[in-house]
């Protein structure tokens, strides 16, 4: 009884501020919130700027805004690229969160961020979460929360590696006994496969896309690993010579050779913390597989081309894309027993 009237007032939320996306996490809800990482600005003829929409409805308007309205992905590899949108962007999705409550809720909030952001960074993060209304704010790993949203008992004393595969970041982390042995943060992630896409098609087709549809390229048809069925897609860009719209078709052969360098630098993260892993936790790894997690996961065939390059099982996690905002929700359940759990920041 008590529980019940307690939510009433009281939100617990975990946020998963990502590059592409945020998901937040209600405690004793699950996932109530899933929108891109995008905002639309508006300018009047004043010079000053207002928040034109947001999340959904802001990326459909990428790329087809006029010039008194630019939108905005106020996150970039994983950290704040622009400190006052990612704040409004913020206030609206705890808005959303908190609609229908009696009061003001007195808010906790766990944030995910990756692990190679530094300290003036997470500081960054944490203020723009306290800013846009909440009372108490934990920063914790990504690795972490990955690993427990994915269901991996990282308090044994074995060793179990997550990668993490998001819009900015791929996280590469090694844990035991609720702690990270060993990670790696690079800035390679979903938006990098997009950019590769776009340059691929700019160099042989002589054609110009946005990202928009570099993204809905690498959903359809993209690939990690050579396969038997090719797929095909047709394409609208514009030819840079001609200047005007044209059709071109491609195909999936063609998308694994656009992101030939993308999927490289994962697979080095990988090999290089294999390489760095204690023996006894590396024999772990290789009994229980990797896991991934993250939207990037979602790309067809990944495991595979990690399984065949490190000779490893290779696992994806179950709904890997909310894995990290679900594993945050858990760390919010530990906060009554966090003797139990590692330090949290």
């Amino acid at each position: 009884m008590f529980d019940a009237v307690r939510r009433l007032f009281v939100n617990d939320l975990s946020i998963d501020l990502g590059t592409a996306n945020t998901l937040v996490y209600v405690r004793d809800e699950g996932i109530v919130l899933n929108e891109p990482s995008v905002v639309a600005i508006r300018m009047d003829a004043r010079g000053a700027k207002k928040v034109e929409a947001v999340g959904i409805e802001a990326k459909q308007m990428l790329g087809r805004t006029p010039t008194n309205i630019s939108t905005v992905r106020p996150l970039r590899d994983g950290v704040i690229a622009d400190y006052t949108v990612t704040e409004k962007m913020l206030q609206h999705f705890i808005r959303k969160v908190q609609k229908g409550r009696m009061t003001r809720p007195m808010t906790r909030v766990v944030v995910c961020v990756p692990y190679g952001s530094t300290q003036v960074e997470r500081r960054a993060i944490r203020e723009s979460v306290e800013n846009a209304g909440a009372r108490k704010v934990w920063v914790i790993e990504e690795p972490i929360a990955a690993a427990l949203g994915a269901g991996i008992p990282i308090g044994e004393a074995r060793g179990s590696m997550v990668v993490d595969i998001g819009g900015g970041t791929s996280e590469v982390a090694v844990i035991s006994l609720n702690g990270i042995v060993y990670a790696e943060s690079v800035r390679i992630g979903g938006d990098k496969f997009d950019e590769s896409i776009v340059s691929y098609v700019r160099r042989q087709y002589n054609m110009l896309i946005g990202e928009a549809t570099a993204e809905r390229i690498k959903i359809q048809i993209g690939t990690a690993f050579p396969g038997h069925e090719v797929q095909e897609i047709d394409v609208v860009g514009r030819h840079l010579a001609a200047g005007v719209p044209r059709n071109f078709t491609m195909n999936s052969n063609e998308i694994l050779d656009a992101l030939q360098e993308p999927l490289s630098g994962i697979v080095k993260a990988v090999k290089q913390a294999l390489e760095r892993t204690p023996p006894e936790l590396g024999s772990d790894v290789a009994e229980r597989g990797i896991v991934l997690t993250g939207g990037g996961a979602l790309l067809r065939d990944l495991d595979k081309l990690i399984s065949e390059e490190t000779g490893l099982p290779v696992i994806i996690a179950d709904d890997p894309l909310t894995c990290v905002a679900r594993g945050g929700g858990m760390v919010l359940d530990m906060l009554d027993r966090q003797s139990d759990f590692y330090s949290l920041d």
